[in-house]
């Protein structure tokens, strides 16, 4: 008997062993979904990771929509099955991760997410899942992670050559454009046509600069004399472009750094005291200033292809039998 066929029987006597009624009318929660070399893949490891990946169960998924769920359903098969293939090198390669590691990355992940203990437990409980299926569930990604130091990190190599290129290709993902964070003082004029009022409001005006210029947080005097919007945060309107803003605003911060404050700009309407929170003249950042970015993005980048590449060919000499 060829040792493919010898390899299907053994499978299916087990896949027998496998499927267990869930109801007296023989409806199957589990059974074998794929042999992956000497390995299986079973229906409800590809439900459980379904339900993870999606926050949905597969019938919930499938009655929303059918296509949808053959499509997720496939893939997360497909990664499954690689998973699997990546276990069987990992033996091959005799790689080892310690229960030290282990613990040292459950402690990175509590530390990350401000978790205790009983939080992290809680919260796996939550997911129908224990702590020692946790530690299983790192033990096993930092072995992965390892391999693919091992099989493929340690290849790959980037140029300088290629990091120029990718500038030069990208230059316009380089260029900003000038933003500005701006605070306003709004000194609002009932009536446009009142010029004692008018003349009241600029000397108002005047008082708050003198204020401003003398020390006094441009904060505190919004919230005690501005009729305008954002009183209750000091008068911080947010960051714009400054091709957002009007003509006369523009004019009025473009020669401003930031914490400084510009003229009062009078209006029919009233007087709008500005400062310049912060400001980012915008431009082109130069090569040296983004290498290590665009160094991160190629990486990333060929870490992707050199891993497809791997796993594939590791696929193609596998045995692989899906079966639904």
């Amino acid at each position: 008997m060829k040792k493919t066929t010898l390899l299907i029987f053994i499978f299916m006597l087990l896949a027998g062993n496998m499927f267990v009624p869930e109801k007296a009318c023989g409806e199957i929660y589990n059974r074998v979904v794929a042999i992956v070399n000497a390995d299986v893949v079973t229906l409800y490891e590809l439900n459980t990771r379904m339900k993870e990946m999606t926050g949905m169960g597969p019938e919930a998924l499938k009655r929303k929509a059918e296509a949808q769920y053959l499509e997720t359903r496939r893939k997360i098969l497909e990664m499954l099955i690689e998973e699997k293939i990546a276990v069987e090198k990992i033996r091959e390669m005799k790689i080892k991760v310690q229960p030290k590691e282990v613990d040292a990355a459950i402690e990175k992940v509590k530390t990350d997410n401000n978790l205790t203990q009983e939080d992290l437990v809680a919260a796996l409980k939550e997911q129908g899942q224990s702590f020692g299926q946790y530690r299983k569930m790192i033990k096993t990604e930092l072995e992965r992670i390892r391999l693919i130091n091992y099989e493929v990190k340690s290849k790959i190599i980037i140029r300088e050559e290629e990091l120029k290129e990718y500038y030069d290709a990208h230059r316009d993902e380089f260029s900003t454009r000038g933003k500005v964070h701006l605070a306003m003082i709004f000194l609002k004029q009932e009536d446009p046509a009142d010029a004692a009022e008018s003349r009241a409001l600029k000397e108002k005006a005047s008082r708050i600069i003198e204020k401003i210029k003398a020390g006094e947080n441009f904060g505190k005097l919004a919230k005690a004399f501005s009729d305008g919007p954002a009183v209750n945060t000091g008068g911080d309107l947010g960051v714009f472009k400054i091709s957002e803003l009007n003509e006369e605003m523009a004019a009025t911060v473009k020669d401003l750094s930031s914490g400084e404050v510009g003229k009062p700009i009078i209006g029919p309407n009233g007087i709008q005291i500005i400062k310049v929170v912060e400001k980012d003249k915008g431009g082109e950042k130069s090569f040296e200033q983004v290498k290590n970015s665009i160094a991160s993005t190629l990486y990333r980048k060929k870490l992707d292809q050199a891993y497809s590449a791997w796993i594939k060919d590791l696929r193609e000499k596998a045995y692989v039998k899906i079966i639904f």
